[in-house]
């Protein structure tokens, strides 16, 4: 395949298509008028932000099999239009979702203690202890919008503090252990602190309205780290000069451009921006959630993953071994009217070694490697078995998740989802001839047992 790449990303993503056996050509500085003169040459396109693919873009590529961006939205493409021309669309989400956690949560630790400020008047010889009196996120809501990769990943996070952890999605039966899902109403009557995590779209633009923060009950805090069109700033500006939002922290920001590289190229600064940056209780980053070192590797990696699965997996095939299947049970999952006295009475009278999550067992497979089975009592109202009606359901360990599941599709079974990942392995559902949904694990072992 002959890949053109537009914008730089780390060296491994074109080391590894090379070694696939693709041709890679990289252009970072021609038109784009200029590369739709060159387009029509190439089967994929790796791409960040550069410029917008539109239809006119499309329409000159007439080889493109994919579109790849190294990033987690698809924004700066034509979706619509790309997909009815059979263009495979490839984003990276699980690359920089844990970043994009670990910032939001940096953020709002830092707002919630003063540290921006307290830094600066220590700096100019001030040492004001009472004024920087900070607050605690324990026993507060933290509402959450949007509850994909970076929603997931910002729940989790927060699974260390004594907070309640809720969330509104367009996709019914997204909540999981660490976060019950809930109606925008029941968000907008508990949320003490909101975050953003929606993708760019007709239903997030300019969602955060003047409406949309008069309907919240309490004075709340936002944390956006999606997309800056998703707040309009003149109304949050309004909000914080009357005390319905007491903070913000914001790491986008709607004057951005769709390189995300400049806000603005004049000095003219509008009056919402102006009061932001000199505002105490807003704390301002420059679209810099999921841009670390470790996620410029990871999204590179999941790039090049996705080529391979969906275009180079033939090839790949032929150096593979053979596909094992189940290679023993993972987990055992079941519903429960209260799991937490149901982990306490197993710990009390079968002396399981409970957690958070459950218990784990421990045991060797045939190499002798140590591996592990998950047993976990689930709440009575949790959906994560839908859209199986059962009380329980099964996680199975597999070698290979990916190329089981396509082998599974070609026997026509149904697969529930898209593979989720996460730093224990990875996941993806099935369901069974009685409707019951099967859980796949690809399993990590080794961080168990850290």
């Amino acid at each position: 395949m002959k890949i053109l790449h537009l914008d730089t990303n780390h060296r491994l993503l074109i080391d590894q298509l090379d070694d696939l056996g693709c041709e890679n050509v990289e252009n970072y500085t021609a038109s784009k008028s200029a590369i739709e003169k060159i387009i029509m040459d190439f089967d994929g396109i790796v791409i960040r932000s550069r410029f917008k693919i539109d239809t006119t873009f499309i329409d000159a590529a007439k080889k493109l099999k994919f579109i790849a961006r190294v990033g987690a939205g698809l924004e700066s493409i034509d979706i619509e239009y790309a997909e009815k021309k059979g263009i495979h669309l490839i984003s990276a989400p699980e690359g920089n979702r844990n970043a994009v956690a670990e910032h939001a949560l940096g953020m709002l630790l830092a707002l919630f203690n003063n540290l921006k400020k307290a830094d600066l008047e220590i700096r100019n010889g001030k040492w004001l202890r009472e004024e920087n009196r900070g607050l605690e996120l324990d026993g507060k809501t933290i509402g959450i919008i949007g509850y994909g990769n970076m929603g997931k990943a910002f729940a989790k996070k927060l699974q260390g503090f004594n907070v309640e952890v809720i969330c509104y999605d367009i996709k019914e039966g997204v909540g999981d252990e660490h976060c019950k899902q809930v109606t925008l109403k029941e968000l907008q009557l508990k949320t003490d602190v909101l975050s953003l995590h929606t993708p760019f779209n007709q239903l997030s633009y300019q969602m955060v309205n003047t409406g949309f923060i008069n309907a919240f009950k309490k004075p709340f805090y936002i944390v956006n780290t999606a997309r800056g069109s998703a707040v309009v700033t003149a109304n949050l500006v309004e909000g914080l000069k009357d005390k319905k939002v007491l903070g913000a922290c914001l790491d986008v920001l709607e004057y951005e451009k769709l390189s995300f590289e400049n806000l603005f190229e004049e000095d003219n600064l509008p009056e919402a921006f102006n009061y932001l940056i000199n505002a105490e209780n807003v704390l301002l980053s420059p679209h810099i959630a999921g841009w670390t070192k470790e996620s410029k590797v990871k999204l590179a990696q999941t790039i090049v993953d996705k080529i391979k699965v969906n275009f180079l997996a033939e090839q790949e095939n032929e150096k593979l071994p053979e596909i094992k299947k189940v290679t023993g049970i993972g987990g055992l999952f079941f519903k429960s009217t209260n799991p937490v006295k149901t982990k306490e009475w197993y710990k009390k009278h079968l002396g399981f070694n409970v957690d958070d999550w459950g218990a784990t067992f421990w045991w060797k497979d045939k190499k002798g490697i140590k591996s592990s089975t998950q047993w976990s009592p689930f709440d009575k109202s949790s959906k994560y078995f839908e859209p199986s009606k059962k009380e329980f359901m099964f996680n199975y360990r597999v070698d290979n998740l990916e190329e089981l599941l396509k082998v599974l599709k070609k026997e026509g079974v149904t697969i529930i989802g898209a593979i989720e990942e996460y730093d224990y392995g990875k996941f993806g559902w099935i369901l069974d001839n009685d409707g019951n949904k099967i859980e796949l694990w690809e399993p990590i072992d080794k961080v168990f047992l850290k």
